[in-house]
């Protein structure tokens, strides 16, 4: 289903769930390449735009976290650019939907729209996921910040999966907004010349909002590594502790052992015939733990 909105002479089509006779109506109606209609048939394509002489076509990725607020979605914003319209199309970010809804209920109520060029309207769209994603960005800043400071909480299992939550998230921002700089930069470089005077500062402005969101995802990469680092020093530390406890104890239970053992041999023994031999052989054994205790304290082994 195509829903549309006449923005002053700019039209604005959003095709959510788009069919084949959405398809054929874009090839017939504004002859979009047959290759752009098929990169809107199929998904997870590759961050790019396509330059014609009367309209762009652009496939970008911005993030969305899933339901439970924990994993990174990825949503592919495809968008159709030329001189008097703008064309989304697909299941594409929340941002856009919401864009529209509050364009048609303007529209009902018959405001004016302050947007005149499919330029400025496409720099809005941007703009607001942009700043969507740096404040999605900033909750994984706020995670990292939490799983720094549960690092000594003991709970090594919740801070394991904490770990392993967040480094996926930010392997997938990784990989979603790498290949999308040489995209924007084209913006800022002039190449996508657009339709309207007057835009570097703003495409300047996105580029700068696109470097701080790649800035802030390395990082966010550096830390998590840097976390992951620490959490297997402070485990391993943690297990070398309480492996000197037990060898410390085994070395002071080892003497005691071989004289108990030696004691219940069935052979003739020293003091085997004095009253007091059960009394003596625990004072021995008193004797040579406490010493070894004393020894391995004043060597500072415990």
């Amino acid at each position: 289903m195509i829903e549309t909105i006449k923005i002053g002479r700019l039209r604005w089509l959003n095709i959510k769930t788009p069919s084949e006779e959405d398809f054929e109506f874009l090839e017939n109606s504004y002859h979009f390449h047959e290759l752009d209609i098929e990169d809107c048939r199929q998904s997870n394509q590759r961050s790019k735009i396509d330059e014609y002489d009367d309209y762009y076509f652009l496939i970008l990725h911005f993030p969305v976290l899933d339901r439970e607020n924990r994993f990174i979605k990825t949503r592919e914003v495809k968008i159709f650019w030329g001189e008097d319209f703008i064309i989304t199309v697909g299941k594409s970010h929340w941002i856009v939907d919401k864009l529209f809804d509050e364009a048609m209920e303007q529209d009902k109520r018959g405001e004016d729209f302050e947007i005149g060029t499919s330029d400025a309207f496409l720099y809005l769209i941007l703009e607001k996921i942009m700043m969507e994603t740096l404040f999605l960005l900033r909750k994984v800043g706020l995670e990292l910040e939490l799983i720094n400071r549960e690092l000594f909480s003991g709970k090594p299992p919740r801070i394991i999966e904490r770990l392993s939550v967040t480094r996926k998230n930010i392997i997938l921002l990784n990989t979603m907004f790498k290949p999308q700089l040489r995209v924007f930069n084209k913006f800022e470089s002039g190449k996508v010349q657009g339709f309207a005077d007057n835009m570097e500062d703003y495409w300047g402005n996105i580029l700068d909002y696109y470097n701080k969101m790649w800035d802030m995802t390395e990082d966010y990469g550096e830390l998590i590594n840097g976390l992951s680092t620490t959490f297997d020093s402070l485990q391993a530390n943690k297990t070398n502790e309480i492996m000197k406890i037990l060898t410390l104890i085994s070395s002071i239970i080892l003497p005691l052992t071989f004289l108990t053992g030696l004691y219940g041999m069935n052979v003739l023994l020293p003091l085997q015939e004095d009253n007091l031999a059960f009394w003596i052989i625990i004072g021995i054994m008193v004797v040579v733990g406490g010493g070894m205790f004393a020894y391995f304290r004043r060597r500072k082994w415990m």
